[in-house]
């Protein structure tokens, strides 16, 4: 897909950006996974054998959450992956992944929410959202959100 995508809202009101959510009190939920390799820089998930939220920053992999903390939710998904997953801002691209943000010119925003250690109900691990309140990344690992500025 070659195109810009808003999720929860009919405009786009960012040029800057391929995906940008609405207001409702939802985070993107990160694939939980026991590993992830080939993983590029830029790739997050929710590792279940670490019970932690993690970023691969080109040299390895850093937690964003307490490792041996979280709490995997019990959703699985017992079918089978077709495709490669999904493409926005370019008709192809090299990097694995569920959902491959590929621009060198636009971003993605993440869901905006006040306060989500109060507003999101039944967060489950991997819930990532920008805290307006409090200006920064909030993670939750499925027992503690955590902060990143």
């Amino acid at each position: 897909m070659n195109a810009q995508v808003a999720i929860g809202k009919t405009d786009i009101t960012n040029a800057s950006v391929l995906l940008e959510f609405g207001t409702e009190p939802k985070g993107i939920i990160l694939p939980s996974v026991a590993s992830a390799p080939g993983a590029e820089g830029g790739t997050f998930i929710f590792n279940t054998a670490a019970k932690s939220v993690q970023v691969f920053q080109d040299t390895g992999w850093t937690s964003l959450t307490d490792e041996n903390q979280g709490i995997a939710h019990s959703y699985t998904n017992a079918g089978t992956d077709i495709g490669n997953g999904m493409i926005i801002g370019a008709s192809s691209s090299t990097k694995p992944g569920v959902l491959v943000l590929e621009s060198t010119t636009k971003a993605m925003v993440l869901p905006q929410v006040a306060n989500p250690h109060l507003t999101i109900k039944g967060a489950v691990a991997g819930t990532l959202v920008y805290d307006t309140a409090a200006a920064m990344i909030a993670v939750y690992d499925g027992a503690n959100w955590s902060y990143w500025k």
